[in-house]
């Protein structure tokens, strides 16, 4: 997810715009709303994302959407491809480890509240690997904020990569694993909108 924009800009530009989430929390929210809802749409996602009308700021807010729409494209391509190639949308390792923590935690809180928003139930609900991986993201969305001490700097950099490697792998396994719950709810949904005699 290289040609994403970079999370500082996108970021920025969620605070500018007047919205109420973070880019990470953003970028959590649409992959856990890709990850339970079978035909996720780009509108949806920037209802859930962006500022009230009354609330928006007129001259950064349609900068803002064209920036989401392309993350909305590839995010959903990252995920639905066999490349493995999605990477929740967190800030770059310039950014000091706390910050980068609290992004981590708030696109956990995102992704669960995707998952809610679209009907999935309660991670404590869900059996097997997927109800593993949520209730592991729950934990994540209660990290403290952290600050090494000098000498732990690398420890915690080493468990912060290995952190975000988990997120990534979790987030493609819950969506593999919520494909059949996605399709049923298409043949479901189609099945009803066929004319009744």
């Amino acid at each position: 997810m290289s040609s994403i924009a970079p999370f500082n800009h996108l970021d920025r530009s969620f605070a500018a715009a007047g919205s109420p989430v973070d880019a990470a929390e953003a970028h959590g929210c649409l992959a856990g709303s890709l990850c339970a809802v079978a035909a996720y749409r780009f509108e949806h996602w920037l209802a859930e994302v962006m500022p009230e009308e009354e609330d928006a700021d007129e001259d950064s807010g349609p900068v803002l959407v064209a920036l989401l729409e392309s993350v909305f494209h590839e995010t959903s391509q990252a995920l639905g491809g066999q490349a493995m190639e999605f990477a929740p949308l967190l800030p770059d390792d310039e950014t000091p480890l706390p910050q980068r923590v609290r992004a981590l935690v708030s696109w956990c809180t995102g992704f669960l509240y995707g998952l809610g928003a679209g009907g999935l139930p309660s991670p404590d609900r869900i059996p097997g690997e997927v109800g593993e991986v949520l209730k592991d993201f729950t934990e994540l969305t209660r990290a403290a904020d952290v600050e090494p001490a000098v000498e732990e700097q690398e420890s915690a950099e080493a468990d912060y990569v290995e952190l975000v490697e988990y997120v990534r792998a979790g987030t493609q396994l819950v969506f593999e694993e919520l494909a059949p719950l996605r399709e049923r709810a298409l043949g479901m949904a189609a099945a009803s909108a066929l004319p009744r005699h």
